[in-house]
Order: structure tokens, then sequence, then C-alpha cells
């Protein structure tokens, strides 16, 4: 904790850079109280941690603010201070009593009043959903940092990416989606951006490292990113290592989706190359691509004939319903204001369109053009990927 009150109502901020000498002094003649709890606080002046106010005995908001790791407070002073370099009105460690909240800075920008928080510790999925919507519900921006010591670096485009992950995803003001992380050891802002998961856990993903000194605050809520284009060829390597390792895995006899796979007398080794793709939106739902994009062949595609009409109400139906029995899953996004799951859908539509297996007549209707086949052998499999990859060039070279 690095804001206390002295017992006559004067707040300390150990942001401030007061000399050692001074708080020595400050700490000889004065006590010091939390202003959450009221309870005394004692001001620590070692050589081994930063400056800092620590409860003296266990109380009611002990495990909020005593159980903060050095990499918290030093992250959140540094980014208290490049907000005060930018000459933004920031406090650190406000305490809102009428919510009851204590963001790590609360500053003001462009007539929006921010509650930055700077996580370096897991919480559980309803505290950060509630902490976030009470925000929200009083008229403040959240802004989730995620600490960058949580965020595992595998490869320049692969992010693995949990529920816990997600929850710090935010809407630019260019309306783009992106995880914002920072590393105060070294003073670097990492955005995650461009995300295309593959599985539930794993995602094509754009890495970016800023530094410190050259960001701006307007540079962090609208951070300029680049379209990244995806490899077909390498989508398909990750998806099928997916569908390989789900398949051998000791629960796939109980797997809900596997199941149904075999009730219909169809192999997930041999879906046809149209289900599995890689859409903008797929973010939204939680459930992998290979999944959601085979519940929707099962229960619309399948049984159309050339000819008939789609509409993106039948497929909503159907969606719904699958939601509803738990085979479906859209993920908990807490700081957008809606999770709009069927922009996916309509991604995967329009991927169709432009793959020649549908045809758009409104926004809402499209015309099944050509029938989706089912490979009857690993042979035919390999012929029907040939083709499929023969479209899917003759389509990048009509949208250069």
């Amino acid at each position: 904790m690095l804001t206390a009150c002295t017992k006559a109502g004067k707040t300390i901020c150990l942001g401030n850079n007061q000399r050692k000498e001074v708080l020595l002094s400050l700490r000889e003649n004065e006590e010091f109280v939390c202003p959450v709890c009221g309870e005394d606080v004692v001001l620590k002046l070692g050589d081994q941690r930063i400056f800092h106010f620590a409860h003296k005995r266990a109380g009611t908001c002990i495990e909020l603010f005593d159980g903060e790791t050095e990499n918290h407070l030093e992250g959140k002073l540094q980014l208290y201070h490049w907000l005060m370099n930018q000459k933004i009105p920031a406090i650190l460690e406000y305490y809102d009593r009428g919510i009851q909240q204590r963001p790590d800075i609360m500053f003001m920008y462009q007539g929006k009043k921010y509650a930055l928080e700077y996580q370096c510790s897991p919480i559980p999925e309803h505290i950060f959903s509630k902490r976030t919507h009470s925000y929200l519900q009083n008229g403040y921006t959240p802004l989730w940092i995620i600490s960058n010591q949580h965020l595992p670096f595998r490869k320049s485009n692969i992010a693995s990416l949990t529920n816990f992950h997600y929850l710090f995803l935010r809407t630019s003001e260019m309306g783009n989606l992106y995880i914002p992380a920072y590393c105060p050891e070294k003073r670097l802002f990492h955005f995650i951006d461009s995300i295309i998961p593959y599985s539930v856990k794993n995602a094509f993903a754009h890495h970016s490292f800023h530094r410190l000194e050259r960001m701006s605050l307007q540079q962090l809520l609208a951070p300029a990113f680049t379209f990244n284009k995806l490899s077909i060829t390498k989508w398909e390597a990750v998806v099928n290592q997916f569908k390989l390792h789900w398949g051998l895995n000791n629960g796939a006899r109980s797997n809900q989706f596997l199941h149904e796979l075999y009730n219909r007398e169809m192999n997930l080794f041999l879906l046809p190359a149209e289900i599995g793709l890689p859409v903008p939106h797929s973010l939204f739902i939680q459930t992998s691509t290979v999944v959601w994009q085979s519940y929707l062949f099962f229960d619309v595609l399948i049984g159309k004939k050339l000819g008939d009409f789609i509409t993106v109400n039948e497929i909503t139906y159907f969606i719904k319903k699958r939601i509803r029995r738990k085979e479906i899953t859209i993920r908990q996004l807490p700081q957008l204001d809606k999770v709009p799951y069927m922009d996916a859908i309509l991604d995967y539509l329009f991927l169709l369109e432009r793959l020649g297996i549908l045809t758009k007549l409104t926004e809402t209707t499209f015309q099944l053009k050509q029938k989706i086949l089912l490979p009857r052998s690993n042979r035919e499999k390999e012929e029907m990927w040939q083709s499929f990859h023969q479209k899917i060039k003759a389509f990048s070279r009509n949208n250069k």
C-alpha cells in the first residue's frame, strides 16, 4: 500500500518521490491509518523493498493490500509517474467510498474518469466481473492491465490464453480488440491483438512491445495495430495437431462432441476442409472453431439442398439451442459492452460465400450454392484439401 492517512486526516502518498529523511521524520511524528478500514498501519522504509505502508495486525482489508508483491508496487508506481509526466491528473490508490473500491490509479482524461487496475495475481472471474461492472455503473472507464509475468511468451505468432487472460480483453477507441500487459522490470508494455483461437486455450495472435518512455496514454487507449495475415497452412497444421491430441486424450470417450460425431458415423480426422476455419471474431466463442462450425454443419448445412435458403434467424435458433445445452460456450468478457458472438458466425458465413459454398442474397439470407462433402478416406481428404487450397490461393490473389 502506497497511500495512507494521518490521524488528523491528511493523505500521505509515497508516489511523490519523498526523500527517506523526510519520511523518517514523518514516521517519528505521525501515526497512520488505512483510508479503507481505518486501522493502524506502519510506514516501512527498508532498503530491500519500495517504501510502503502495511497494517500492524490482521484486519478486514489486510488481504487486499498487505499481500502486494514487489512487482505490483513497482508496476503501479511506474504507471502513476508515467501518467503524471504527461500532465494527466491522477491519484494513486484512490478510495471511492461510494462503491467501496480502490483502483490502483484513478485519473481523468478527455473528460472521462478512468480506474486503472494493474493485476499481478489471479483473481476469481466473478470478482473481476463484479468490480468491472461496479466501475462501469458509477461513471468509470475500467482499464485493466495484466502483469506480463502472467503471459507466457511461446512464439511470435502464438499465445496461450486462459479464461483469466481474456478478462483483460478490451476494445480500443478504433474498435480493435487487444489485451494490454506491462512489465515493470523491463519498463515495457506488451499488447496482444489479432487473436484467433484454434483451441480453448491456444490462439494465433500478434505480439507487440513498447517502451514506457516512448508511449503516451493515447497510444495505450488506441494502439495502432497492423493486420497480420494468417497462413492457412500453419492454421491447418495446428488444428490437425489439436485434433490428434484431442482424439487420443483419455477423456475422449466421454466428450460430448466426439460422442455426437460417433453417433453420426463421422470421423474427427475426416471432417471437411471447410470446418474449423479461422475467422476474425472467433475469440467471442470459447468453444473451439472445429466444434462450433461442426455444429453449424450438423444443424443447418448438412440438411440443405442446392438452392435452399439459409437465414441468420435459423442459424441463431440452433446456436442458442446449443448454448442452452452447454455445447457451445460464449466467453465472459466483462470490459466489453456486450459479447457479439454472432459476429463470428457471420464471419464464417461470409467466408463460405467467398469459397463458393454460399451465395449472399441479403444481409441475413444466403443460398446454398455448393454442398460441403465429407471425405470417406484419407485419400479423399487429401484430394479435397488440395482443391480447398486452390480456392484459398485464388481468393488471396483476387484480394491483393
